[in-house]
């Protein structure tokens, strides 16, 4: 009787995997929209007299003999050099998160560890400077980087995102080491080793689920940064955010909005990647405690 009664479909299940479903359904058209759009051509995509003409491409067979094309791809890749963005972007999130996480993990364990009463006024000075809006440090870097002849390169602008991410992954992970009994450490010192040794070989491969999921949003922070990497970077050495903004053009300067479109799935389907292939690391994570709301 009991495990019938637990098979039972209530009311209230139904209800909760409707709006479950509602919600899967809202989030993931503006992408499944953007990627099938991607393969027409813009006067399908955005079609002013018959919204069904990005379904069927009438001008895509018109123009290109099918319907569906690569040419926006193209064009972004190859003709706009796309790949010299995706690659800075790399350079600019591989060095963020690696910084990051080196120092978030040194001092997160450092203030848990610690006694004295200035570890919680830290913590308090890192979460001011994590609620300030982002342009409002920008602003103060700009100025010295010019008189210094240093604007522009990605070394700054990696030097500015760790300065804006810190305060998060030192929170972040401060919260980790607070879950792990300091009986470990102890241990593991008694045992001979040293506290750097303790917290390399016993404490890290313990809170490894909360260090995946503090590099992830990390990573998603130096991802899809806008204001920071379109003020203090050249053109030259755009990442991917601001070089999808350019090339849907401006008012007095017409872009290519398809290559913006192509432009938008390249950069967004390495996110679903990483999703996929960490999804237990984060979970796990996040029901560690890390993040309480």
């Amino acid at each position: 009787m009991a495990t019938k009664a637990q098979n039972r479909i209530t009311p209230l299940t139904i209800i909760s995997f409707t709006l479950v479903a509602i919600w899967l359904i809202i989030a993931a058209f503006p992408f499944l929209w953007t990627l099938w759009g991607s393969f027409k051509v813009q006067s399908d995509f955005f079609s002013k007299a018959d919204w069904r003409n990005a379904f069927y491409g009438i001008n895509t067979i018109k123009e290109t003999g099918s319907a569906f094309t690569g040419a926006g791809y193209h064009g972004a890749w190859v003709q706009e050099e796309f790949w010299r963005n995706v690659l800075n972007t790399g350079i600019v999130v591989f060095f963020t998160v690696v910084i990051s996480l080196t120092f978030g993990t040194l001092g997160g364990y450092a203030l848990a560890r610690s006694g004295f009463r200035y570890a919680f006024w830290i913590l308090m000075a890192a979460l001011v400077f994590r609620a300030m809006p982002h342009i409002t440090l920008v602003s103060g870097y700009m100025l010295p980087f010019f008189e210094w002849n240093i604007w522009g390169l990605l070394p700054t602008t990696i030097i500015v995102l760790v300065a804006i991410n810190q305060p998060f992954t030192l929170w972040m992970l401060h919260s980790f080491f607070l879950n792990i009994p300091k009986d470990m450490d102890e241990s593991a010192m008694v045992d001979g080793c040293t506290r750097f040794q303790a917290f390399r070989h016993v404490i890290i491969p313990v809170m490894w689920p909360g260090v995946v999921t503090t590099g992830l949003f990390s990573f998603l922070l130096a991802y899809n940064d806008f204001a920071v990497t379109s003020m203090l970077l050249s053109a030259e050495n755009e990442t991917m955010v601001p070089a999808i903004a350019s090339f849907l053009g401006t008012t007095q300067v017409q872009g290519n909005v398809m290559f913006a479109v192509a432009a938008v799935v390249s950069a967004t389907a390495p996110l679903f990647i990483l999703i996929l292939f960490f999804q237990r690391q984060i979970v796990s994570g996040l029901t560690a405690g890390a993040v309480k709301g």
